[in-house]
């Protein structure tokens, strides 16, 4: 019976069998799914309703099986696509073009944590939480902090240059990667750079390979650079009367010379909806209050290592923001305030999607230009007839927008709606920012790269994916 089963999805794929039976012997049949089930799981991520089905999952664990099976991939020109976890958010690790997914999972080891040189080797599909609790474990910080750190991988962190809220202070992924192993789509295996923090040697391959969506190679180890851990810090709640007044107080905090480990923003029905998935979904309710007649609310953390001087900056805080109009300010007076403070902040895109079907863009300007910003998207919204619920890392001038789907027709959905984020866009490139932050272009944004990059640009980008990729077959049809 099994044997008919396996003859059955070996038919309903298209990759000829001999083709399948070279795979098998570089990764072994039980790392290999054919069935149609087990590849629906790799079929869709976190990018609304996506969902392309692949011709086979190969399940590799050494960077010499990524090798062989690129060198066939190569050989029968068949597209290619490396998958981390799964949590994306602008399908870029989609087997749009069908053909053979790369699954990471196995690449799960964390292989050195050196304490001496600050520095740790790890495997792309280690997650990111974890990474970050081992190296806390020894008095270590790797500050990059997305929302989804309890089940993204650290190689889809890289492939988007992932943030979050701690890169207002410390910067994001790319800042704290040294040197990786990677395969390149043609077979050959190099390491980027060298475990030194600095050099000069060349061309930049490390930071040419971070964020570009898996499209030049697939990365196998990541060497990561690491911080002494702070001990301290200072957690403040912040509501304001409009989304516009928190944008402009956020901006004269820095001003100001205050530097915080985080500065995050969201709506008030952001939290609301949040409170509501909290209590129905997680079973976990909110007991944190929301201020009468405050739309806005900004997360304020201070971190380090000296509580007398964190106190003093978080005075300083107050007395910027006291020229605004704002609420009363919530301190968190302990680690589970903290936490719950946290909580509903990362819960609030799951929140939203868990509300309705949503297209989520990740847009970023300077951080002068956000009031400017949200108040386009809200005038943008009511022009073709969608709401949207704003959110994200402010601080650095990364805007999270959910448009939602609510009551619109799956018609308008498909095509009225698209123009109006063309429109954001065209915004927010004219107020002087970028389609992407920290999620990538994969294919949302993909239609809307030349709203953002001349020609030249996009040529340039073409010509590096051509010398990497001359065959075309690593993630085809993204980006571009």
């Amino acid at each position: 019976m099994a044997h008919t089963k396996e003859m059955e999805a070996i038919a309903s794929v298209g990759i000829q069998v001999d083709i399948i039976s070279q795979f098998e012997a570089i990764v072994g049949k039980e790392n290999l799914i054919l069935e149609e089930e087990a590849r629906h799981e790799y079929s869709h991520d976190r990018t609304e309703k996506y969902s392309f089905m692949p011709d086979i999952v190969l399940k590799p664990r050494r960077p010499e099986e990524i090798s062989s099976i690129l060198i066939i991939c190569n050989k029968y020109n068949l597209p290619t696509t490396p998958r981390g976890a799964g949590t994306g958010l602008s399908g870029g690790a989609l087997p749009i073009k069908k053909g053979v997914v790369i699954s990471m999972e196995r690449f799960n080891k964390i292989i050195e944590i050196d304490e001496l040189n600050l520095q740790a080797t790890v495997e792309p599909g280690v997650i990111t939480e974890v990474f970050q609790n081992a190296v806390k474990e020894k008095g270590l910080f790797y500050p990059p902090d997305p929302a989804s750190r309890g089940s993204c991988y650290l190689g889809g962190n890289l492939a988007n240059n992932s943030g979050g809220p701690k890169a207002v202070k410390y910067g994001v992924t790319r800042d704290y990667v040294i040197n990786m192993e990677v395969v390149l789509p043609t077979g050959e295996i190099i390491w980027t750079a060298a475990n030194v923090l600095k050099n000069s040697t060349g061309y930049n391959l490390t930071q040419l390979m971070c964020g570009s969506e898996g499209t030049l190679g697939i990365i196998t180890k990541i060497v990561f650079k690491l911080r002494g851990f702070p001990q301290k810090n200072v957690l403040m709640m912040i509501p304001f009367s409009t989304n516009e007044e928190a944008c402009r107080a956020i901006s004269a905090i820095f001003v100001a010379g205050i530097t915080p480990s985080g500065m995050e923003f969201f709506e008030r029905e952001a939290a609301a909806k949040t409170f509501e998935y909290c209590a129905k979904v997680l079973n976990s309710p909110i007991t944190t209050t929301l201020s009468e007649n405050m739309n806005a609310y900004v997360l304020c953390e201070l971190d380090g290592n000296d509580e007398e001087v964190l106190m003093r900056d978080a005075e300083r805080v107050m007395t910027v923001v006291e020229k605004f109009e704002v609420g009363e300010v919530l301190f968190a007076e302990s680690t589970a305030q903290k936490e719950e403070l946290w909580k509903i902040r990362k819960n609030i895109s799951p929140a939203v999607n868990w509300y309705t079907l949503t297209k989520s863009d990740d847009v970023v300007v300077p951080r002068s230009k956000m009031p400017t910003l949200i108040s386009g998207i809200k005038e943008i919204g009511k022009q073709y007839g969608f709401n949207t619920v704003c959110f994200g890392h402010l601080g650095d001038g990364n805007l999270h927008v959910n448009i939602l789907k609510e009551n619109i027709s799956d018609e308008d959905w498909e095509t009225k709606i698209p123009e109006g984020i063309g429109e954001i866009f065209k915004l927010t490139v004219k107020l002087g920012g970028t389609l992407s932050g920290e999620h990538g272009i994969g294919i949302a944004k993909r239609p809307y790269m030349s709203i953002a990059m001349s020609e030249v640009n996009l040529n340039l980008m073409r010509g590096i994916k051509k010398v990497f990729d001359p065959n075309g077959i690593l993630n085809p049809g993204k980006i571009f």
